[in-house]
């Protein structure tokens, strides 16, 4: 039988307005502006025989432009070949800009078609993408980030971890890393109270502790009984992640800001994180962050995903251990589809692929595109 060759690639640059200006650590430390809006690359695939694939990367701040610019140059390496060799096709577009290496921007920039290419592999299937990945499981455990941020009083992050709680959401996880770590403390004893001792609880510093202050406040919190503190320290400190996670018996979980399955590699090797956090766009796509998935699992780590609920469901069912998604509303304009949420879980969607497609307020909130191919 003759192999499907892919004949259109559609890139395009969207730039999604958030309701609110967000803030987190970074932001009462100085070190950030508030977010008011996150920058998206969205590649659309379609093949000779009619099979078609749409996957995203994302950059929140600074980055989304040059993502778009590197895919733009790449893109046209897509034509003629046969969608099903993602790897073959993978290593074309690295070697097509080689000289910018092999992670940040300019694996990012490929994600998106990655991701489009395994949506589109999926969807010819006849199934959902974790199916075709191996599923583990049929839903995964979720809690919800969005309501937490410290933008928000203590009142209106209880009000909507309380609303999470009823709308199906597992867990709620709220953001620390003030520069008062009194005001951090007496926030989660606030939210703990209110969805009460049971209920899985979070919490994510967003690097902005040193090792000291890191445990200080991991030693302060035991008894509360958190699943994980996250990102107590800088991204890229295997070392201080690693000498956190043996003093404390809450865990640790990081590797959301990584770029490469590499440096994931390093925290992994320095038993850095009882919890790996990566982030398939982050890392460069699917392809990637399968070979990620395999470290971790051989290294006997849990596993949570880091935002892009739309992806990472799908990967995270398929991961042998049982592990957390995370809940952000804030991605729903883009779609025409919803995910559901029962009983503490996220369930995988029976449709093929990723089980998304395009809104037309996205195609509204597009600020460049280009086109290789026949459409």
């Amino acid at each position: 039988m003759a192999s499907d060759r892919i004949r259109h690639v559609s890139l395009s640059s969207v730039s999604l307005p958030l309701d609110v200006p967000v803030s987190d650590a970074k932001v009462l430390t100085g070190r950030q502006k508030p977010m008011t809006e996150i920058a998206f690359l969205f590649a659309e695939i379609s093949t000779e025989d009619g099979h078609e694939g749409v996957g995203f990367s994302y950059s929140k701040r600074a980055g989304g432009p040059a993502q778009y610019a590197h895919a733009k140059e790449v893109g046209e390496n897509l034509l003629g070949q046969d969608p099903s060799d993602i790897g073959k096709v993978y290593d074309t577009l690295l070697w097509a800009g080689a000289s910018v290496g092999r992670s940040g921007v300019a694996t990012q920039a490929l994600a998106a078609i990655d991701i489009a290419l395994w949506d589109l592999k999926a969807k010819r299937a006849g199934l959902p993408l974790a199916k075709l990945l191996g599923a583990y499981r049929d839903s995964v455990r979720t809690y919800n980030t969005s309501g937490g941020f410290l933008h928000a009083p203590i009142e209106e992050v209880k009000e909507r971890a309380a609303k999470s709680l009823a709308d199906g959401i597992g867990g709620i996880k709220i953001k620390v890393g003030q520069p008062d770590m009194k005001e951090d403390l007496r926030r989660l004893a606030a939210v703990r109270e209110h969805i009460g001792a049971d209920t899985p609880l979070m919490v994510d510093a967003n690097q902005q502790w040193d090792r000291p202050a890191a445990l200080r406040f991991g030693r302060a919190v035991e008894e509360l009984g958190l699943v994980w503190i996250e990102e107590p320290l800088d991204a890229y400190d295997a070392e201080g992640h690693a000498q956190l996670a043996a003093a404390l018996d809450t865990p640790v979980a990081t590797g959301e800001m990584l770029s490469s399955v590499a440096e994931h590699v390093r925290l992994i090797e320095a038993r850095a994180a009882d919890i790996i956090q990566p982030d398939a766009p982050r890392v460069g796509g699917i392809t990637p962050f399968l070979r990620l998935a395999t470290l971790a699992d051989h290294a006997g780590l849990q596993l949570a995903p880091h935002f892009a609920m739309e992806i990472h469901l799908h990967l995270a069912a398929a991961y042998p251990r049982e592990p957390w998604v995370e809940h952000f509303e804030w991605l729903n304009p883009l779609f025409n589809e919803r995910l559901e949420t029962r009983d503490g879980r996220m369930v995988v969607p029976d449709r093929p692929g990723l089980g998304f497609t395009l809104s037309e307020q996205c195609r509204k909130w597009a600020v460049d595109g280009v086109e290789f191919g026949k459409a």
